[in-house]
């Protein structure tokens, strides 16, 4: 069951260069899995990951990383009536899906994949400087988008990652 994404646009929003580093997510946001909601840091190769586009994604690699990068801050609550559950810390790079009113009002679109950054409002969503972090990279055979500490955030897939090496 492989449903492209259809009606979804990745939106061009301006990401300052120094923020753009190889995808990864913080390790300890949980991720939605066959086996239920999971630490990102506590997954394997194999373990299969509820995606918005094919239902069921089958993890390729992992790649832990340290670096340091521009965050935003996403207040709870803020990109839907109860998501993100608690407040989140993104990398401002990181892709996410939008299908409400910031989709149309920000892009004019009903969907929408734009970096955390564009989303920045200064209260809801805020910027949070450069942290030194842990990220985690995940690979899977095609790009997709993952239910992550409460949001659709988008994944690279290899091609991508391949080149932000």
């Amino acid at each position: 069951m492989n449903r492209p994404l259809t009606g979804i646009t990745a939106a061009t929003a301006t990401v300052p260069e120094d923020s753009r580093i190889a995808p990864g997510f913080p390790g300890s946001l949980p991720i939605l899995t066959l086996e239920g909601e999971l630490p990102i840091s506590q997954l394997m190769p194999g373990d299969r990951v509820i995606t918005r586009d094919q239902g069921m994604a089958i993890l390729r690699d992992i790649t832990p990383m340290r670096t340091r990068c521009a965050m935003v801050r996403v207040r709870g609550g803020s990109l839907g009536h109860v998501t993100p559950g608690v407040d989140t810390l993104l990398p401002a790079a990181q892709p996410v899906l939008l299908r409400d009113w910031r989709a149309k009002a920000l892009f004019g679109l009903p969907q929408a994949i734009a970096p955390a950054q564009a989303l920045i409002d200064g209260e809801f969503i805020c910027d949070a400087g450069e942290h030194e972090v842990a990220l985690i990279q995940l690979s899977f055979d095609a790009p997709h988008i993952l239910y992550v500490g409460g949001l659709e955030l988008s994944c690279p897939g290899p091609e991508a990652l391949r080149k932000a090496a």
